[in-house]
């Protein structure tokens, strides 16, 4: 029996690897909280944390395994408040991460799946160009620079005690529980409002969720995962006026789209300040997946298609 370590069980990805994981009989897991819950399966054993930094102890919930799986970070926020974000993301991004990973080794562990960013690579891409796995990083905000410098010192522990570690970028993922812009997008469908997005001639990868559960699942075992970045999407780039069209679809709702020039949006939202928004709704972001296909022999198992349906029924469910 394997005895994987998973982090940020609480979160959208770490939960839903937990999920996956949990149904193998091969497979005991430690699921790491910040609070104590008893809606585990009793294969899992729950370790309880206070905080994930550079002082975090983690020698009992590292005993006996084998793997783990780091999903566990501060995450990237729209209105970031803190006077000093950096300083605020590598406390957990990078220290916290990279004492996990000494610790792990020191303890045996043979692989570690760190779930870091595409911002690594950047905020956005020319249509037709899209990022690679192995290009230069150009981290762009502090989010982005605490996970390329956990990146870097994972692979340099990995260098210096042999541990192997994997790096998955995601893009923006999606599906069940999903929250923030891309359930906020949801509920304007649903409510039939209007949207001015019905012009807008960009180029997205997404990741819907269970297609990034398969591949960290994979780079568990995978003998050609180790030591490797891998870049993740769908491998299916939409615009935003496809993409709302596709979840209008699977709502039921279909959406109600007015052909608004995206110079005019992306205008509009610098006058207002919102111009991140502006380049997430109007920007490019493509990755090219051929190296996670190639070298892992991966295909993403669900469509956009139908990883929208489940987005969505998951969506109408929880609104009963």
């Amino acid at each position: 029996m394997s005895r994987i370590l998973l982090t940020g069980v609480s979160g959208l990805v770490g939960r839903a690897v937990h999920e996956r994981l949990s149904i193998s009989p091969i497979n005991e897991l430690v699921a790491v909280l910040r609070t104590h819950v008893n809606d585990f399966p009793e294969s899992t054993v729950v370790a309880k944390v206070a905080d994930i930094d550079g002082n975090t102890a983690w020698g009992d919930a590292l005993g006996g395994c084998s793997a783990v799986v780091h999903a566990a970070a501060r995450v990237h926020v729209m209105n970031e408040t803190s006077s000093d974000s950096l300083r605020d993301f590598r406390r957990v991004n990078v220290e916290g991460s990279l004492n996990l990973a000494r610790q792990a080794a020191q303890a045996g562990v043979r692989r570690f799946v760190f779930i870091s960013s595409i911002k690594v690579n950047g905020e956005g891409t020319v249509p037709g160009a899209p990022y690679f796995a192995d290009a230069e990083p150009a981290p762009a905000d502090s989010y982005g620079i605490s996970k390329m410098e956990a990146e870097q010192g994972l692979r340099e522990i990995a260098r210096k005690t042999g541990m192997e570690v994997v790096i998955i970028r995601p893009t923006l993922v999606y599906g069940p529980g999903v929250k923030a812009n891309f359930l906020n997008m949801m509920r304007w469908l649903n409510k039939g409002v209007p949207l001015p997005l019905g012009a807008i001639n960009n180029r997205r990868s997404l990741v819907a969720l269970g297609n990034l559960v398969d591949l960290v699942v994979t780079c568990l075992s995978h003998p050609a995962a180790a030591n490797q970045t891998f870049l993740v999407s769908d491998g299916e780039d939409l615009s935003t006026t496809e993409l709302l069209r596709k979840m209008g679809q699977a709502l039921g709702s279909p959406a109600r789209l007015l052909p608004v020039p995206s110079w005019m949006l992306e205008t509009g939202a610098t006058l207002l300040g919102r111009k991140a928004l502006s380049q997430r709704l109007c920007g490019s972001l493509q990755v090219d997946i051929s190296k996670t296909r190639e070298l892992l022999g991966w295909t993403p198992p669900l469509s956009v298609d139908a990883a929208l349906r489940i987005t969505a029924q998951h969506f109408i469910e929880q609104r009963k």
